[in-house]
């Protein structure tokens, strides 16, 4: 659901920017995509034990290494050397490159995210971000589905994703972090 459809508050519609996006309050959380903002509902139990205990597999594997895992809110400007019109909290991301964070967040396309799907951002994970996150050059793009237990992993190559597909019983290599496999029964548990 669009910020325009939910607060009247705002002028009406404009292509915002990072620097509007900042002046927003802190009691809600937005996300903001080719200028246009996305109000973000707050997660749900099941949303957060995934997000946590996939973010801990990632921590745990990362330690002593140069790559860095973060956990929403945290955000990405994915396009801050251009319009720096987008801005997405994706659930979970890692940034193996430490030129693309700064005191605020990432800065350019992180080296993976991941997305746990929800009713209400469903269709904005797997359509507009999806094609967010694969222009930008995003190499390793997850969407997990709490509802059927099940994982779906994007892979850049050559610009355009290549979609593998797991069950809650796989275990899965992380492409980006040689040598990290993800049972997904632990995630899932």
């Amino acid at each position: 659901m669009s910020l325009l459809e939910v607060n009247e508050a705002l002028p009406e519609y404009k292509r915002y920017s990072y620097s509007d996006y900042c002046t927003w309050g802190n009691d809600e959380r937005w996300e903001l995509l080719d200028g246009v903002p996305y109000a973000m509902s707050s997660p749900s139990r099941q949303h957060q034990e995934i997000s946590m205990r996939l973010s801990s597999l990632i921590w745990n594997y990362l330690v002593d290494k140069p790559c860095k895992v973060f956990a929403a809110p945290f955000d990405i400007r994915l396009n801050a050397d251009t319009y720096d019109d987008t801005v997405v909290q994706p659930d979970i991301v890692v940034v193996c490159d430490e030129s693309k964070l700064d005191d605020k967040g990432g800065v350019g396309a992180p080296d993976m995210v991941i997305e746990i799907l929800s009713q209400s951002t469903a269709i904005l994970d797997k359509v507009l971000k999806f094609r967010k996150y694969q222009t930008a050059g995003v190499s390793e793009y997850w969407t997990i589905d709490p509802d059927s237990k099940s994982l779906s992993v994007n892979i850049l190559d050559n610009g355009k994703y290549t979609a593998y597909a797991y069950g809650s019983n796989d275990t899965v290599p992380v492409h980006i972090l040689e040598g990290c496999v993800i049972d997904l029964a632990k995630v899932f548990a």
